[in-house]
């Protein structure tokens, strides 16, 4: 097979993204796509607007939502420590440990899997003049020939680049003509017109409320941005799509309602991003962590991930800060005297964008002015849907609802 590979941050997808992939298979010189969305894009470490796992998803629903056949979408570069230079990605792609199981997975039978294939990086012509001055671009040129595309009113001399290219380096350079128009996600960001998202990537952004003033980060410092980042790639391999978006939205909600309460910024998006980082653990091994973290405090099923969270975090990735170890512990019980940042995570994960297990909006507004009424609406939510599946809650709770004036002492 003669197989595209085509990488990218897509924050957000857009049309100009699709018209590549398109244009690319159009072409004649490939039978499939591999995209791959970035984890530690070497231009831009650390810069994107959204952590990774929300650009692989969101490509994955528009891929699957606009029906694009044989593209498929990798998630290599979450097993690449460190930058995530082309060349490194290439060399583990192309290995028959990761392709053929890769192809399998993705529909193609074993027998074509197996077969030899020709890759073709897929870039702009617009960076074959730069090429040279990539991370070992020899070494990129040795598992991949490039497959350049000519966007409309492109005046790079793309005849002078490849001569250059296969003079300097010895690569093959194809060109094919990009069918579409220019678009720029930096551009549709600054300027908020959606216009140019395909309706799944649309779709995806608004039920996460992505690339809105909450997400942001305005005020957080760059070792907190950068922590987000790492927390979330680290989670993806413990976690479900479904599980992983919802803990990073959590992340994001917990930050601006800290900005509105005086709460430490930094504390809160670590904190929110990282509460829900043991839930999809086998239940031994929470209950387990559970036990080191807070004795037999909690032994329930469906809320020993949250104190198992606090040790996942303190022993996995060092976190040591009491305040945020805390407000993950109790961000499913709460627990008398509860510190602002633990109101906080505990609100979050009750009502972040993607939650709809109820009418949430009177929450959300109230969540904006009044930070302990919010928490009494939660927690009374709670303590209705308890009380419908005849489930006692747990004592920390009850202690939460009466210091918040909910229940007599």
């Amino acid at each position: 097979m003669k197989i595209g590979v085509y990488g990218g941050s897509f924050d957000p997808v857009h049309n100009g993204h699709i018209a590549m992939i398109r244009s690319a298979l159009k072409s004649g010189f490939i039978d499939c796509v591999i995209v791959i969305p970035s984890v530690r894009n070497s231009f831009k470490l650390y810069t994107n607007k959204l952590p990774p796992p929300y650009r692989i998803y969101m490509m994955k629903e528009t891929v699957e939502g606009m029906g694009l056949k044989n593209v498929f979408v990798s998630d290599i570069e979450y097993g690449i420590d460190g930058v995530s230079y082309t060349s490194v990605v290439l060399a583990k792609l192309t290995s028959d440990e990761y392709i053929i199981p890769f192809l399998t997975d993705n529909g193609i039978k074993r027998k074509k899997a197996e077969e030899h294939h020709e890759f073709f990086w897929i870039m702009g012509s617009d960076t074959l003049g730069t090429f040279e001055n990539w991370y070992k671009p020899g070494e990129i040129l040795n598992y991949a020939s490039l497959l350049a595309a000519v966007r409309p009113g492109d005046d790079t001399d793309v005849e002078k680049a490849k001569a250059s290219i296969k003079k300097n380096l010895g690569g093959k350079v194809e060109i094919f003509r990009l069918d579409g128009i220019e678009c720029s996600s930096s551009q549709i960001i600054s300027s908020g017109d959606y216009s140019q998202v395909p309706e799944p990537a649309l779709e995806f952004i608004k039920r996460h409320a992505l690339y809105t003033e909450n997400t942001k980060l305005e005020g957080v410092s760059d070792e907190a941005r950068k922590q987000f980042f790492e927390a979330a790639v680290w989670m993806y391999r413990y976690l479900g799509g479904k599980r992983l978006l919802h803990t990073l939205n959590v992340g994001y909600l917990s930050a601006h309602l800290a900005g509105l309460y005086g709460c430490d910024k930094d504390k809160a998006l670590i904190a929110g991003a990282l509460h829900d980082c043991a839930k999809e653990l086998p239940i031994e091994q929470q209950l387990e962590m559970a036990k080191r973290y807070s004795g037999d405090l909690f032994t329930e099923k469906k809320i020993i991930h949250s104190s198992a969270g606090a040790t996942f975090v303190k022993e996995d990735l060092g976190i040591e800060d009491k305040d945020i170890l805390d407000a993950i512990c109790y961000h499913t019980t709460g627990r008398g005297n509860m510190t602002v940042l633990e109101k906080i995570v505990y609100l979050a994960d009750k009502i972040e964008p993607a939650r709809n297990y109820m009418d949430l909006g009177p929450i959300r507004e109230t969540a904006e002015h009044d930070l302990d009424e919010a928490v009494r609406m939660t927690a009374d939510a709670v303590r209705n849907k308890f009380k419908s599946q005849g489930r006692e809650m747990h004592p920390v709770t009850i202690q939460m609802m009466k210091d918040l004036g909910m229940l007599s002492e």
